[in-house]
């Protein structure tokens, strides 16, 4: 795999250092629930000093923009600053069209042979990404920009729409965990985020309806403390999209940004099943579909 950063020999000589580190993320304080053990596969990234342990993971998802729409674009300044700031995947691909199964692809690692938007989508207890974090013993919350109400199973709502939040056509992700973007903490309370949480702007300002720029604004005002705060605090943001504006390329943006990332642009080819697989072995679960074939990124850890 191929990378362009700008990694010092003091940093190299650190992070070699830290290579035998172990792959253990803890639950929060508050859970009585036991330390999740690792999955084979996770640990033995570990065991390479390949994969870092993190406090908070928040994953965002945008809409419909391709890589060369966004990347150098004068109407996205603050993405590029996370892109020239963080790792920057060059070739980062979704996996079909239209959005709903590509938000499946990355949270459960199938597209469930949708070809539409459709809702209700149930899919029951099939094993996916909050699923695996919960049974593990860590906390998942989804937080979607103009939700009614926590637990809401309705369709649309305004700007905000079911097809973006995939964490609610499965019931083994409990209705809890699925909340107003309101409820996202402060900039003086991160520390309280749950272990992992997935951030859905709603369609003016994930760029599925509203322009780039506005997409860009909403980011910069809602995103950018925890984006600082992640760095100084163990922390990570993953910001992505679901697919480009209906190419068959499909070609998208994926940054990864926060504590213990090497700023660069990285050239490997991935899709959503192996951002997926990524996270799964950030935690140490089971990987979920096809996850378990698509290698994790490996590369971009220091």
């Amino acid at each position: 795999m191929r990378r362009t950063s700008r990694l010092t020999a003091t940093f190299a000589a650190t992070a070699a250092a830290a290579g035998a580190a172990a792959l253990v993320l803890v639950p929060q304080a508050a859970s009585a629930q036991p330390t999740p053990l690792a999955h084979p596969a996770a640990a033995h990234a570990a065991a390479s000093g390949t994969l870092p342990t993190y406090s908070h993971i928040v994953v965002v998802m945008e809409e419909n923009h391709s890589y060369s729409d966004i990347i150098g674009s004068s109407d996205a300044p603050y993405i590029n600053s996370l892109a020239s700031g963080g790792a920057l995947m060059t070739q980062s691909f979704a996996v079909t069209h239209p959005s709903e199964p590509n938000y499946m692809a990355l949270f459960a690692g199938s597209d469930f042979g949708l070809s539409s938007d459709a809702c209700p989508v149930k899919e029951g207890t099939v094993a996916n990404l909050g699923s695996e974090v919960l049974a593990a013993g860590y906390t998942f919350k989804g937080y979607s920009e103009g939700l009614p109400k926590t637990g809401s199973t309705t369709c649309t709502s305004g700007s905000y729409a079911r097809k973006h939040a995939p964490w609610v056509n499965f019931s083994n992700v409990p209705t809890t965990d699925s909340v107003p973007y309101s409820s996202f903490p402060s900039s003086s309370d991160y520390s309280s985020l749950p272990s992992l949480s997935f951030v859905i702007p709603n369609l003016d300002d994930d760029m599925h309806d509203g322009t780039v720029a506005q997409g860009d604004s909403w980011l910069q005002n809602n995103i950018d403390a925890y984006a600082t705060w992640a760095k100084a605090n163990n922390s990570l943001l993953v910001v992505t999209w679901d697919e480009d504006d209906y190419t068959e390329n499909n070609q998208i943006p994926t940054i990864f940004y926060g504590a213990n990332v090497v700023p660069g642009n990285y050239s490997e080819t991935i899709n959503h099943y192996n951002v997926l697989s990524t996270l799964e072995q950030l935690y140490g679960v089971a990987p979920t579909g096809n996850a378990a074939t698509a290698p994790a990124i490996t590369d971009i850890w220091g």
